[in-house]
């Protein structure tokens, strides 16, 4: 059995498709899967990680409004069918498990081409421009979200959830506390601004830094673009990266479940995965929605969950420092908001959508 995996761009495309794969791996051993997608350093060290082999395409995003970015994206488009209807009929595989996105296009389209069963996975609450079209083309669509369910023909789209690592949730706080050097005695608050970090969020904290290390602890995955600039800004404020309960890094891997588990809160933004990855710890969140996510998505995301009394929702262009740190402190004081914050964003977490999607690329196979 032979699957392409395609998507890419950040962590919240790749790691889903890595969860499937392994759930696929357990069901047939034999299986093989080949990447294809953009190149990147986040594709190398993911896949790479499951040695899974990987084959470049160029991708250009598809947007709704006026870019110069559309002109050279226009040639880029056909340029990595080409390749890809290439690539396929190299590998030729039995089933293409698309986590959709602009950098799934391609291969998606070349897999229609050559009538090979596609599955597609959506995150969002509302399906970008990419999906919208990606879903003409598969044979069927998984959705995390009900809301999505009405952009898909009701024949073959299914509610699943997202698929996460299977260890999101198994974290162990005491060995994150020894890793990060916290201790026992302050509670913790996670700044995680997804795979690429979050710039206005990262300068937010920077702004309220000594108010919150006089109560709390922070763990601040910053993002690689900005983490030098947090470094720095952090420590003219005389707080040194690793002391002082104040641990900065670019990208937590491996050991994100334990930071989790040691989490008593999360500022994050509302990327699909991220909120998925929230929920399967049940852990208190205020949500700051990327302005300028795809389709608006990630505002509907986070409202989505907020309806429930999931999470706290803050709009970046509403989000002063004192306005802040008084919502960081409302929930940390509160107990009983904390708790039920906990529970209601829990029922976002489908612990077995990695499963039903596996056992859906499998049928088609069989079909």
């Amino acid at each position: 059995m032979r699957i392409v995996l395609t998507g890419g761009g950040t962590g919240g495309h790749l790691i889903p498709l890595v969860a499937v794969a392994k759930k696929i791996q357990k069901k047939v051993p034999e299986a093989e899967f080949i990447f294809i997608g953009p190149k990147g350093k986040m594709e190398d060290d993911i896949m790479g990680r499951e040695n899974i082999p990987i084959r470049n395409i160029p991708v250009g995003k598809l947007r709704r409004y006026f870019s110069l970015k559309n002109v050279a994206d226009f040639f880029r488009v056909p340029i990595g069918i080409i390749k890809s209807l290439w690539l396929l009929f190299v590998y030729m595989p039995d089933a293409i498990f698309s986590k959709g996105g602009y950098a799934s296009f391609p291969v998606v389209v070349a897999g229609w081409v050559y009538r090979i069963p596609i599955l597609t996975h959506e995150s969002d609450s509302n399906p970008g421009l990419a999906n919208s079209m990606i879903g003409k083309f598969s044979n069927r669509v998984a959705v995390a979200y009900p809301e999505a369910e009405k952009y898909f023909p009701a024949a073959q789209v299914v509610l699943t959830g997202n698929p996460l690592r299977e260890d999101i949730n198994k974290g162990d706080a005491k060995k994150a506390r020894e890793m990060f050097g916290m201790v026992d005695s302050k509670e913790l608050i996670f700044i995680w601004g997804g795979s690429l970090g979050a710039k206005n969020i990262n300068e937010r904290i920077l702004h309220i830094l000594p108010e919150l290390l006089r109560k709390y602890q922070i763990i601040h995955q910053t993002g690689e673009y900005d983490f030098e600039n947090v470094k720095h800004r952090a420590g003219e404020l005389g707080f040194k990266a690793g002391y002082g309960g104040y641990f900065i890094t670019p990208f937590l891997k491996e050991e994100l479940p334990d930071v989790f588990a040691a989490t008593d809160m999360v500022i994050s933004r509302a990327g699909a995965n991220s909120i998925a990855e929230i929920a399967a710890n049940a852990k208190p969140a205020i949500i700051v929605p990327l302005e300028t996510s795809a389709s608006d998505h990630q505002r509907m995301n986070a409202y989505s969950l907020a309806r429930i009394g999931g999470c706290v929702v803050m709009e970046e262009n509403n989000m002063g420092e004192h306005l802040l740190l008084e919502k960081i402190n409302e929930i940390m004081e509160n107990k009983e908001l904390r708790e039920n914050l906990s529970k209601n964003i829990q029922s976002f977490y489908h612990p077995d959508a990695a499963d039903r999607i596996a056992d859906g690329i499998i049928g088609m196979i069989k079909e």
